[in-house]
């Protein structure tokens, strides 16, 4: 429940602090006095975008703050414990702020925390309803209506079940699109893939093969050169009876071992002439050894050199390094394979397609059946209500017919459409062509009552909804207000006396003017201030004794609840 309300320097607010009590509420004031700014106030607080236009001109920028007691707002406290917004010291309160520059930006705040616009609207449609002078137009649309039927029957699983059929069926659908489009360029791309890698299979290169090739076709190419020269090595290393290396080391470190009693510092030298002696005996063993395994085979050699040179071939011809071949040929495998897959794909798509679409008719056709019954159930509370709003032979119908040759949509494949008769005799039809806007705001109206069955909202503002309804219906819709304002906390901007005299509490709205500067004040009304303001709406500005004894009448004829 909304409890009390603070606007700074908003419009053509200065300051005004407001103190809301329970039950139902009526908003009065002269024309252009600014009736509607607490409504555009708590808008702001509920997530609507502001704009520099806001800010009262002179001020740097606006401030609203909205403070709403939560013992009767159960889904608000829950929405505020899962995003940790819950007050630490008072879980059962809750204060938005909202801060406009005069620049145009602008801060909203929970509890104190900053927080984005979306998440004001998340907790905003748990806290207020706000049902403009607009509102009963919205009516005239099939979606309004439609919504109206699902929220009554309560279809959100439903709905959801719908929504969630038709995207699967849809998304199935767009997957074969996709593949049936793409079908002859996969077939053409296909029939290339299964040549190159048929050609690649023959070839059945394996990783890493062709470095090996590599190597193999150089030593092959150069084996009479290796060959040649490794015994020449070998021989001036070791074998040579003139003169080798071996024989060559050896000899200086004999002759330097000798001399090494004289200088010792030859013994080092010495030591490498040993160590170099070693390796050159060693090199000599393995070049020995070399020329004894060394292969000059020309039938490998031609093996090597054929499948090699293939291979540069392939790699020439697909446009890779002979090096990347293999993983090339993998690749190619793999997108085949896909390919292939794909054409399976197809022909399965088919059949879930068809089990898909037969899902969301199925789903489409129990969220149908269900709102023929709730349907029929809201036009028969509609048509008992609106004949007690001075509307005595109305008959009021709600249409709804499953459409198979509609276009299929999230929400149903249903055409609905309310039908209401005014006059005995007077064929039903849809509400555009038949109501006044003074039956249509009651339709609205009467609309609006039944619907709270379904809508846990503890605050309900109704903007100048009676426009349009006068004399005796006037009474009824400020009786019909002040029973919605049992249950819930109801405010409701009127110009009509019949409607405010059934207010449990009243509020007046006045501009005052010095010439250079407008400012709006809002106040509590006395039980004489109540009786004032209500024969200034009964009789104007000039007010008489006779409307005066009417206002205290109007007063004295509401039925307590």
């Amino acid at each position: 429940m909304l409890s009390h309300l603070s606007v700074k320097n908003f419009a053509v607010v200065k300051e005004v602090n407001i103190a809301f009590e329970s039950g139902m509420t009526a908003v009065t004031g002269e024309t252009g006095a600014g009736k509607s700014i607490a409504i555009d106030a708590l808008s702001l607080c509920m997530g609507e975008r502001a704009d520099a236009s806001a800010v009262r001109k002179g001020a740097d920028k606006a401030e609203i703050i909205a403070y709403f007691s939560l013992l009767d707002s159960p889904k608000a406290r829950d929405w505020l414990d899962e995003n940790d917004l819950v007050l630490d010291d008072d879980a059962n309160t809750c204060f938005i702020r909202r801060l406009i520059s005069k620049e145009g930006r602008s801060k909203a705040f929970i509890n104190g925390v900053p927080v984005a616009l979306q998440q004001l609207k998340q907790l905003g449609q748990h806290l207020i309803a706000i049902h403009g002078q607009n509102t009963h137009l919205q009516l005239l649309k099939d979606d309004v209506q439609r919504k109206l039927v699902d929220d009554f029957a309560a279809n959100h699983k439903a709905l959801e079940d719908t929504r969630a059929a038709y995207q699967h069926w849809q998304a199935l659908a767009k997957e074969l699109n996709r593949l049936q489009e793409a079908a002859q360029q996969r077939a053409d791309r296909e029939q290339l893939l299964s040549y190159q890698v048929s050609e690649l299979d023959e070839f059945a290169l394996e990783d890493g093969e062709f470095t090996e090739l590599e190597a193999e076709h150089k030593r092959l190419s150069n084996g009479q050169t290796l060959l040649e020269q490794a015994q020449m090595s070998f021989y001036n290393l070791y074998e040579s009876d003139e003169f080798n290396a071996l024989k060559a080391i050896q000899t200086s470190m004999d002759k330097l071992a000798d001399l090494q009693e004289h200088d010792p510092a030859l013994a080092p030298i010495v030591t490498m002439l040993n160590d170099a002696s070693i390796q050159v005996e060693e090199a000599a063993h393995e070049l020995r050894s070399y020329c004894d395994h060394l292969e000059i085979d020309p039938l490998r050699l031609q093996q090597v050199e054929k499948r090699y040179s293939t291979a540069l071939e392939l790699a020439r011809k697909h446009q890779v390094m002979a090096e990347e071949l293999y993983a090339y040929h993998q690749t190619l495998s793999s997108e085949l394979s896909n390919l292939n897959a794909d054409s399976e794909r197809l022909d399965e798509l088919n059949a879930e397609l068809e089990a898909a679409h037969q899902a969301f008719l199925a789903s489409s056709k129990a969220l149908s059946e269900s709102r023929v019954k709730a349907a029929a159930k809201l036009a028969k509370q509609v048509e008992v209500q609106i004949r007690t709003l001075n509307m005595p032979h109305a008959t009021f119908t709600i249409d709804v017919a499953y459409n198979p040759t509609a276009k299929p949509s999230a929400i149903g494949m249903d055409d609905i459409a309310m039908l209401v008769s005014t006059n005995p005799g007077q064929a039903a039809d849809r509400l555009d062509k038949v109501v006044s806007g003074g039956e249509l705001s009651r339709i609205g109206l009467a609309l609006q009552v039944i619907s709270r069955d379904s809508d846990l909202t503890p605050t309900l503002i109704f903007d100048e909804v009676d426009t349009g309804i006068s004399g005796p219906t006037a009474s009824i819709v400020g009786q019909l207000l002040r029973r919605l304002g049992k249950e819930n906390q109801v405010m409701c901007v009127t110009h009509l006396p019949q409607v405010a005299a059934q207010a449990h509490n009243q509020l007046f709205v006045t501009k005052t003017t010095d010439g250079n500067e407008t400012q709006t004040h809002i106040l509590a009304l006395t039980e004489q201030a109540r009786i004032d303001e209500l024969a200034r709406l009964l009789a104007g500005d000039k007010i008489t004794p006779n409307a005066l004894a009417n206002a205290r009448e109007l007063l004295e004829n509401v039925q307590p609840n």
